[in-house]
């Protein structure tokens, strides 16, 4: 039986607002690597972060990341997505090489051109100029992320000073991490994104938005994507099999508390919706909020969650460690249940 490995995304929010109860910086992150351990003894598989700049949010994913290396042995660490503008591709390679050493081999690096941001062209402010023609920074965010994964592929960067070492030659970043090429993702936002994903080698990371739309439900037009990425990557004969996942917002009503949050939103955010973005149109897919058996059925139904390895769940993090840790107890339940219900023909 195929098993859904499920993974938290936390947006890493925090607000000193009535209501919150991550206050401040350093209880956004505190809280990030307490549901981190708290995750991995409900079973769950991995922990995610998104990484925004200029914002009341998660930022600078590698302490947080090795922190929660430290104090866990099994979940997999990662993020979803880095905004590749803003890197400097080489003190990326050497802080994910770290990380991904002191976890054993448990990072998961989610990385791509990013979503809006709430600066102008802020990757400019932190000295990243992209051409005239490049508008939004695409092929800034694609350069980058070449430079970075020949970096951790050990491919040289500098060449050697004789005076300190004795030879003439060239020098590869330090530390390396052997297996980390083969865990980076890229976020894909179209069908075509996801092909070039798959014919650059890279895992597919797609999130609960795409920015096209055909008219038929997201579920469908992300599965279409999938297939498109596995397809692209069978012609392009890697050896290794890809991973990819899905993003989905899912909160099982389960007590009071969770009721009292979500119950009436159930019947807003339970569809799609169509909306603009980045001047084209973009399908954003529903919310699962419901009885845990309603879910069951409808996520056995999602075509998208059926076709990929991992499925990546946005948690309320402002809501706290203790209201997340049974939230996702108990979607990890409800995809034991998904996994064993027949495929949906």
């Amino acid at each position: 039986m195929h098993m859904t490995k499920i993974g938290f995304l936390s947006f890493g929010h925090w607000r000193d607002v009535p209501g919150s109860k991550v206050r401040s910086g350093r209880e956004a992150l505190v809280q990030a690597i307490d549901l981190a351990v708290a995750a991995e003894e409900a079973g769950v598989d991995g922990a995610y972060f998104r990484v925004h700049h200029f914002a009341p949010q998660q930022a600078a994913p590698f302490p947080l990341l090795s922190a929660i290396a430290a104090r866990t042995s099994r979940i997999e660490i990662g993020t979803g997505v880095i905004d590749m503008r803003y890197e400097n591709p080489l003190y990326m390679a050497e802080e994910a090489a770290a990380t991904d050493l002191i976890s054993g081999g448990r990072l998961q690096l989610g990385v791509s051109r990013g979503s809006p941001e709430t600066a102008l062209a802020g990757y400019r402010s932190f000295g990243y100029v992209p051409e005239s023609d490049d508008e939004n920074g695409a092929d800034l965010a694609r350069d980058h992320t070449a430079v970075f994964r020949r970096a951790i592929a050990g491919e040289p960067m500098a060449n050697a000073n004789p005076q300190m070492t004795g030879a003439v030659g060239s020098l590869a970043i330090t530390p390396q991490s052997d297996t980390l090429s083969e865990r980076i993702w890229w976020g894909a936002g179209t069908r075509a994104t996801a092909e070039w994903t798959a014919e650059q080698g890279m895992n597919l990371m797609s999130s609960t938005l795409l920015t096209e739309d055909t008219g038929v439900p997201f579920d469908q037009l992300q599965a279409e994507q999938i297939e498109r990425f596995r397809s692209t990557w069978r012609e392009m004969g890697w050896e290794r099999e890809p991973r990819v996942s899905v993003s989905r917002s899912i909160i099982p009503i389960i007590d009071d508390e969770s009721r009292h949050y979500f119950g009436v939103r159930a019947q807003v955010e339970g569809q799609d919706q169509v909306g603009h973005l980045d001047g084209g149109l973009a399908r954003f897919g529903r919310s699962y909020i419901g009885e845990p058996e309603q879910l069951v059925a409808e996520l056995a139904a999602d075509q998208a969650v059926r076709q990929a390895d991992t499925v990546l769940v946005t948690v309320p993090n402002q809501l706290g460690v203790d209201f997340n840790a049974r939230l996702l107890a108990a979607v990890k339940d409800v995809f034991a249940e998904v996994d064993a219900a027949p495929a949906a023909v």
